[in-house]
């Protein structure tokens, strides 16, 4: 039996391998240049047929140790369905069993969002008509970010910002964008032709390059947490947000979609701005509107369950949506998926997934048209 994650967003550490009693044990390293970790993904090959004794035994150290509860193990034999597999966290220890079918299966925190495929996603974006792909800059290690630009340019248009993957351990924010640019480059969807009538949109599928391909959870190639640099930004540190900010100050912004995944809550959900220091009765009615109307729309999304919300003045102005509702004054919106299963939905074969991702980001296509000629 080998376990190997020598390979795109790979994450694990072998610590022993016992092959008499078919008991693997396992750790997963920290993010690059930082103390972070929750994300792994690897490769059991040599096993078919062997009924294997998993455990990853600091999992108790993590920086989500509670995202282990009710949490099921993604696996794969083909790299394109990820089920579930059951597993406890006990003692500090996540642990799964697993008889393979076949010689070689992947095992995963949630199903990958690779680089070739985001590649793939903007060279075929940029192929459908009014759409244009540009780098907006340059990453830590020096790859470049791929932005989308999509729409007619036209006075008087909004502008919207939809990024994903600060966070490279979230692979479902990828997911979500694929689904929501399939819909939104459908000149068949009266919802989407209808939205493009009005809105200009700037989409950064990936913010966090370096770290998606390190297999990191949160940080950037430098040790950054992306989320935590929007106050203000260095090339030296940040450069990912330095540039898109950048590029924002040019463009203005009227609405911000920052998407991400959460390791605890089995809920998809919103955190909005309400802590910032101009927060006023516009911006209140303005999220009301969004959120509802995607409750509505679509029964994946909810607004009971989230995080608790800030006191007037006190919201951490270092993440996207606060920054950015802060500096434009425009309705700024992250977006949180689950790690785990949605708890008013559950799919027991699948969980939260990387198909269900992509369906929800198509649905919050509903909200933006429903609040888009009230947007300043």
């Amino acid at each position: 039996m080998k376990i190997t994650s020598n390979f795109d967003s790979g994450n694990i550490e072998v610590v022993r391998i016992d092959e008499k009693k078919n008991d693997i044990k396992l750790r997963i390293r920290k993010d690059t240049n930082s103390d972070f970790f929750q994300w792994f993904h690897f490769r059991l090959t040599g096993a078919a047929g062997i009924p294997c004794k998993l455990s990853i035994v600091n999992a108790g150290k993590s920086s989500y140790p509670l995202g282990w509860e009710n949490y099921n193990v993604c696996v794969s034999y083909d790299r394109e369905e990820w089920f579930r597999i059951p597993a406890t966290f006990r003692s500090g220890s996540l642990n799964f069993q697993f008889k393979s079918v076949h010689d070689s299966v992947y095992f995963a925190y949630f199903a990958p969002y690779s680089f070739e495929r985001h590649l793939d996603l903007v060279h075929q974006a940029q192929m459908a008509e009014d759409v244009r792909m540009e780098i907006v800059g340059k990453t830590f290690l020096g790859r470049d970010m791929e932005m989308l630009i999509i729409g007619k340019p036209r006075k008087n248009k909004k502008v919207i910002w939809v990024i994903a993957r600060q966070h490279p351990g979230e692979p479902m924010a990828e997911w979500f964008i694929e689904g929501f640019l399939e819909r939104l480059l459908d000149k068949s969807d009266s919802v989407s032709r209808m939205v493009l009538e009005k809105a200009y949109f700037y989409v950064v599928p990936n913010m966090n390059v370096d770290g998606s391909i390190a297999g990191n959870l949160r940080a950037s190639a430098s040790g950054a947490n992306l989320n935590r640099e929007w106050k203000k930004p260095t090339l030296k540190h940040s450069p990912e947000v330095y540039h898109v900010l950048k590029k924002m100050d040019e463009t203005g912004v009227n609405l911000l979609l920052d998407v991400h995944g959460d390791e605890e809550l089995p809920y998809n959900f919103i955190a909005a701005s309400e802590g910032i220091p101009s927060y006023n009765e516009w911006l209140a009615s303005m999220e009301n509107k969004f959120i509802n109307h995607w409750m509505d729309t679509c029964p994946d999304f909810q607004n009971l369950h989230k995080y608790p919300l800030d006191k007037f003045g006190e919201a951490n102005m270092t993440l996207a949506s606060n920054a950015i509702a802060e500096r434009f004054g425009c309705l700024s919106l992250t977006i949180e998926m689950p790690f785990k299963d949605n708890a008013d939905m559950p799919d027991k074969r699948y969980g939260w997934s990387d198909q269900r991702s992509k369906i929800l980001g198509a649905s919050v296509l509903n909200p933006v048209l429903h609040v888009l000629d009230d947007l300043k």
